[in-house]
């Protein structure tokens, strides 16, 4: 049997999510059906993360599992090819050790949060980003989330349906850019919470809007309360972007 590594792209738009689900179609299920039509065999496909409903990925890191014998670029190659018209695309495939685990080896995560911050429609990033009409104040976010960066207790930014065992999470580094009329947050860590990146977002918005002040989003991190959370972004600008290993 060999491992491989695998370097994901996929526009999340079409799916559930990365897991695979019942209700509907994911990221993982893809790409497990398009492996089993090349190898016969049933593989299961571990990633760095899991991604909701209507997130993308730029970079997700993934492995697989196969026993028949197959050169990493003819599997990429052929994942391509069953994967279309699916918006999945397998950028890299390579051997790795067997003991290398796409989720439990990773030691870094990050994401990247696109607002297009203009009142015009997104004629070419509709589901890709998220509008928002009402200018802001990318210095006023920038400032605000660096209370966020650090070791805390993230339950007011955590979804109600989070599996963690913890809300204690440590945000490596976040920043927030304006290029042109695109605003981007970017913000790493070792893992993340369901809904934390979204919330966290949110609420920096709030802050770019003149409605909420750094003050604000203090006291809403120190209330460790759902019902504290100013708001939940949207999927649609939120994208997976690399996965960090020894």
């Amino acid at each position: 049997m060999t491992r491989f590594r695998l370097t994901v792209e996929f526009d999340g738009r079409p799916f559930m999510g990365w897991q695979r689900q019942a209700h509907g179609p994911s990221v993982q299920a893809a790409i497990e059906d398009a492996a089993k039509e090349i190898t016969g065999e049933t593989c299961i496909v571990h990633a760095a993360g899991r991604t909701d409903a209507g997130v993308h990925g730029e970079a997700m890191a993934a492995h697989i599992d196969i026993v028949r014998a197959i050169v990493p670029f003819r599997l990429m190659e052929g994942l391509n090819a069953r994967l279309r018209p699916q918006p999945i695309a397998i950028l890299a495939c390579e051997e790795a050790p067997e003991d290398w685990h796409a989720r439990f080896s990773c030691i870094g995560r990050r994401y990247v949060y696109r607002i297009v911050n203009r009142r015009a429609p997104l004629a070419l990033d509709q589901g890709r980003a998220w509008r928002v009409v009402q200018s802001l104040d990318a210095d006023a976010m920038h400032a605000a989330a660096q209370i966020l960066v650090g070791t805390h207790d993230f339950t007011t930014f955590r979804s109600v349906h989070c599996q963690s065992a913890s809300a204690v999470k440590s945000i490596d580094r976040m920043s927030v850019r304006r290029f042109g009329d695109e605003i981007e947050v970017d913000v790493a860590a070792r893992s993340f919470l369901h809904h934390q990146v979204r919330s966290m977002v949110g609420c920096l918005v709030l802050v770019g809007h003149g409605k909420w002040t750094a003050r604000d989003l203090q006291e809403a991190l120190d209330a460790k309360d759902r019902a504290a959370l100013g708001f939940n972004a949207p999927p649609d600008g939120l994208y997976f972007v690399e996965a960090r290993y020894p």
